[in-house]
């Protein structure tokens, strides 16, 4: 193995699984609140394996080490993994073991395996437990591998918490609470435990900046029939936010006190959980309460967007469709221009729009064999000079106090291939065939996903990440319980219901050449009621012109035409009255109907 930091710290960590009779230790990509995005105090996965990507496992033994990701990040985890020892597991491809078979076949019986409680949810873990119980596996929840050698560990995140107001909260925070109430009363809970973090800003209406693009904060809230107890650095809220949780009867209790508070709760009172959606280690907690497995309530209430939710978020859509049209604008009068240059300046026209808080992601510019990579990251280190001729993919998004965007876009530089304009127009094809759509209420989005990849199908084509998943209301750009993936289980709450802001985004990638993904942001609406039922529609609510000359018309039917003429024909009304000069001259060429 060469000798590398990462070499190093693994090293270290098997001298600590040794010194603890340890065999094997897995590292999720996750933290004590099962955050998409990590705090850089939990990005251990990160630091042992050198692998930068937002999702991953790694799994360490006394001499061998591997890496299971999924296939948006094959080409990445290749070359961040090279002279590591650490062998990348493309998970989804053909004959690659999920990580619990692997143990089960690898590990000797009764072997012990390092998982930490924080960092595994409650519901995985049984599912590690029973994919290898043949094996009898010791498995040890709270040894402490990473103290002893990661001695610059940083410290949690203490950003200051704000209050989201009206005329952007629509909601209050008593009917949040009521809400919540109500569906822990119809499940027989007297009490309801919360640690993901987006679900307790939502109820709260509570936002803050503890985690990168999503504007949450540490936290854990339990919610009793008359009061809650919200559990979080009191350093963090102002006294007027403490004044104004009390009136709505939120106690503030410290972030460490949950399990001192937990465990002092009377016996066998009914708790509601959301195993999916809890640690192992807080689930514990109420291991002597009777636990109710439900949803949390917070996730169904806060995906279905209310009508003043819905107004504001068109009317975010149309300032961030002015801030793309300044920016678009501006690099299409560049000779000279990088990756890290597009990052800049989408995020500087956005942050001149009013109401705008923070990008939602990090954003992805990816030009030519980059974007072959679906969640590509220039860095300062390793990015593209925008030069000659390709496909430039740029994946980007806002937080404003009126909704969260999310929009990728492809754009030709200098002479596009017959290929190229060949694959764009099938995935259009498929972005506009579920863009289209009339479906029951109650249909799943694994159940349409068909529709975005069937272009792509009928040559041969398809793309390994999701067609669509659930958007946040000023609030993560990735939620549930709603995704458009055939790949996802169709379970008790997959259903698509009116309100519901999904992402539509289908792509083809071709492993260094490019890579092309078009998205828009649609809500489910309703359509029509028939004696058949009420059925539901998708109004498109991104503002941004598709690029034309990426397309082969020939290739779409009649419907399609004109679904992109109208489409256009509504960015250029609505965006009009919203940019002038340079902005406003290639809004109206970018539009021209086709």
């Amino acid at each position: 193995m060469a000798h590398t930091p990462v070499a190093a710290r693994l090293q270290a960590l098997r001298e600590q699984m040794q010194f603890q009779s340890v065999q094997a230790s897995i590292w999720p990509t996750s933290d004590p609140h099962l955050s998409e995005y990590l705090p850089d105090r939990w990005k251990s996965r990160q630091w042992l394996s050198g692998f930068v990507g937002s999702a991953g496992l790694l799994v360490v033994t006394a001499d061998w080490a591997g890496l299971w990701t999924d296939s948006r990040y094959w080409e990445q985890a290749a070359k961040e993994l090279e002279g590591s020892g650490i062998q990348l597991q493309r998970a989804g491809d053909a004959g690659v073991p999920e990580p619990a078979d692997w143990l089960a076949e690898n590990l000797s019986a009764k072997s012990r395996v390092s998982l930490d409680s924080q960092s595994v949810s409650a519901q995985s873990l049984l599912a590690w437990k029973k994919a290898t119980q043949e094996q009898e596996l010791e498995w040890v929840l709270e040894a402490d591998l990473l103290s002893p050698i990661w001695a610059d560990r940083p410290a949690p995140p203490v950003g200051q918490v704000v209050q989201h107001v009206p005329p952007f909260a629509c909601r209050t925070r008593q009917e949040n609470l009521n809400s919540t109430r109500a569906a822990m009363q119809e499940q027989g809970a007297h009490w309801h435990l919360l640690s993901a973090l987006d679900d307790i800003a939502w109820t709260l209406n509570l936002r803050g900046s503890d985690v990168s693009y999503n504007p949450v904060f540490l936290s854990y809230l339990l919610i009793g029939p008359d009061q809650a107890f919200l559990f979080v650095d009191s350093e963090k809220l102002s006294a007027g936010i403490q004044e104004a949780l009390a009136l709505d009867g939120v106690q503030v209790q410290g972030y460490t006190e949950l399990l001192s508070f937990m465990r002092a709760l009377p016996a066998s009172m009914p708790i509601l959980l959301d195993m999916a959606r809890t640690t192992a280690w807080a689930a514990q907690l109420a291991a002597h309460l009777k636990v109710v497995e439900y949803i949390n309530p917070a996730q169904l209430l806060k995906s279905c967007k209310t009508d003043a939710e819905l107004a504001h978020v068109r009317e975010t859509m149309e300032k961030d469709g002015a801030a793309l049209c300044e920016f678009f604008a501006w690099f299409e009068q560049q000779s000279d221009v990088n990756e890290l240059d597009v990052d800049e300046h989408i995020c500087a026209a956005r942050a001149r729009q009013q109401g705008f808080v923070s990008p939602s992601f990090g954003t992805i510019a990816a030009y030519n064999a980059n974007g072959a990579m679906p969640h590509y990251q220039a860095t300062q280190q390793s990015h593209a000079r925008i030069e000659g001729d390709g496909l430039l993919l740029i994946d980007s998004g806002g937080q404003y106090q009126g909704g969260t965007t999310d929009i990728t876009r492809v754009v030709p530089v200098g002479k596009v291939s017959a290929e190229q304009i060949r694959d764009f127009t099938l995935v259009l094809k498929g972005m506009v065939s579920l863009s289209m759509l009339v479906f029951p209420e109650g249909i799943a989005g694994q159940q349409i996903d068909v529709l975005a990849r069937q272009p792509l199908w009928e040559q041969g084509l398809d793309f390994g990440h999701g067609t669509g998943h659930g958007v946040g209301y000023f609030m993560n750009v990735h939620e549930g319980p709603q995704s458009i993936s055939w790949r996802g289980r169709i379970g008790p709450h997959s259903a698509l219901r009116a309100g519901m802001i999904t992402s539509n985004e289908p792509g083809l990638y071709r492993p260094g050449q490019w890579g092309i993904r078009i998205e828009n942001l649609v809500a489910a609406v309703p359509a029509m009621r028939s004696e058949y039922g009420q059925f539901l529609r998708f109004e498109t609510l991104t503002l941004c012109p598709i690029d034309t000359r990426c397309i082969d018309a020939s290739l779409l039917s009649t419907a399609e035409r004109n679904w992109l003429n109208e489409y256009h024909q509504q960015v250029r009304e609505r965006l009009l009255p919203r940019v002038q000069g340079d902005a406003r001259n290639w809004l109206e060429q970018r539009t021209v109907a086709i």
